[in-house]
């Protein structure tokens, strides 16, 4: 398929149970090159998560899309248009660039085979004819300290320095002046001057040239790194999150049109626990790198009972499909001392592990107290923990044996060092009878 020219639109069919029913040639070589035939599911991922958004939302959507062939990265602007059978796919553009480079090390090999296999990830800018940035991934803006809004409109070389190779040539203005692609570019990226390499594929529109989309990756040496160098794992999530929340903001705001009151609300909670999902792998970064202070200012005044009724309403749909009841008892109000987003954080965390191990049509209690201290106490139906996993549970990537799967076994960790950081604690009660109980403990205000 890399050889063959392809010219939108491309057309694809998709029924109600995810098949693949009719497909152009070029969208059925991708299905086939995923492991998959005519007749059988859509493989392609992101096709196949766009086709069931569209379905679920009952609306045309239209987004960017990228996916690869064999040898060949695709960058695809695909309509998805649903109805009662199934959702009809139109791929509006097709545009071919060079196989992306993966961060990660493969197979397990070492020594120099696996420092060959090494690639580095790429971040996108896109310009204009004239190589001035259009739009630039969030990622690289950070690294040379401007927000994408200060560079939007500047010159290409505000972001990186190109420099001539060992024969004294500049491949990108080569390439400009003959409007082509041009690979292996070295330059030094602004702010930390650290050298990179660019490879660049001409944008075209009616036929018209009218800049590049280009990808900036570390040269292949460099990027042949121990396990221990790679970024955070907040850093690495940190874009993919920002962008769904983004997305689902657009969903709960209806800014693409008319949407039914329920799925906006959908977007409102994919937004919020996306959020949450960010703040958590900020403080496992923040974790690994002991930047926390155990101890440190213990916050503002708060209602822990908002608080709780804040998270439980988060875990209502999950709840709800299993038939679990939420019972929120006790106080009325408990005023606290804390940090909101943590708290709501930690409580996320306890109310998801309940829901998560209780029986279908159970019951989760939470019960707010108000005593020496501010407490709310998360109760399940569930199987408990064994007496030898009372302690390990609370360390990072331990889970108890009942641990189902889904979950990295970092939730309690961090949630009993967020509380002591605000002079509380998380403590699993030794209760008679069936379940677990876990209890979360503040100063009062």
């Amino acid at each position: 398929m890399a050889s063959l020219p392809v010219q939108p639109p491309i057309s694809a069919r998709v029924d109600a149970a995810g098949r693949l029913v009719a497909a152009d040639p070029p969208l059925l070589a991708l299905q086939e090159q995923a492991g998959s035939r005519l007749g059988g599911s859509l493989s392609v991922p992101q096709l196949a998560a766009l086709a069931r958004l569209a379905a679920r939302l009952g609306v045309g959507i239209t987004r960017p899309v990228m996916a690869a062939s064999e040898d060949e990265d695709l960058d695809l602007l695909v309509r998805a248009e649903p109805d009662r059978d199934g959702v009809t796919l139109s791929i509006e553009r097709w545009t071919v660039r060079p196989q992306a480079r993966s961060r990660w090390l493969g197979g397990g090999r070492g020594g120099e085979e696996a420092e060959a296999e090494v690639r580095a990830a790429a971040e996108d800018v896109v310009t204009d004819h004239a190589l001035r940035i259009l739009s630039v991934s969030p990622g690289l803006a950070r690294r040379v300290g401007q927000d994408e809004a200060e560079l939007t409109g500047q010159a290409l070389s505000r972001l990186v320095r190109p420099v001539e190779d060992e024969d004294g040539n500049l491949p990108l203005l080569e390439a400009l002046a003959g409007r082509t692609a041009f690979a292996d570019q070295m330059a030094l990226l602004r702010g930390d001057e650290a050298s990179v390499l660019i490879d660049g594929e001409p944008r075209l529109e009616e036929g018209r040239f009218v800049g590049y989309t280009i990808r900036v990756r570390a040269p292949d040496g460099a990027a042949a790194r121990k396990g221990s160098d790679l970024p955070p794992l907040d850093e690495l999530l940190r874009d993919p999150l920002a962008s769904i929340i983004s997305q689902a903001e657009e969903i709960a705001a209806r800014s693409q049109g008319p949407l039914r009151t329920d799925y906006a609300g959908y977007g409102a909670d994919i937004a919020t626990a996306a959020r949450h999902l960010l703040e958590l792998l900020t403080a496992l970064g923040d974790g690994a790198s002991g930047a926390s202070d155990p101890g440190a200012g213990t916050g503002e005044v708060l209602d822990l009972a908002e608080l709780v009724l804040d998270a439980a309403s988060l875990l209502q749909a999950d709840a709800s499909s299993r038939r679990i009841l939420l019972d929120v008892g006790g106080e009325g109000s408990v005023q606290a001392r804390g940090q909101p987003r943590a708290i709501t954080q930690i409580l996320v965390n306890l109310i998801g592990n309940a829901v998560r191990f209780s029986p279908e049509g159970g019951t989760v209690a939470l019960q707010l107290e108000r005593g020496a201290k501010a407490a709310i106490t998360v109760s399940d139906q569930g199987p408990g923990v064994a007496a030898a996993d009372r302690v390990r549970i609370f360390e990072r990537f331990e889970q108890g044996a009942e641990a189902r799967g889904g979950t990295a076994g970092l939730g309690l960790a961090i949630s009993r060092r967020l509380a002591r950081d605000m002079g509380g604690e998380v403590e699993l009660l030794d209760l008679p009878g069936p379940g677990a109980a876990f209890r979360l403990t503040l100063p009062l205000a």
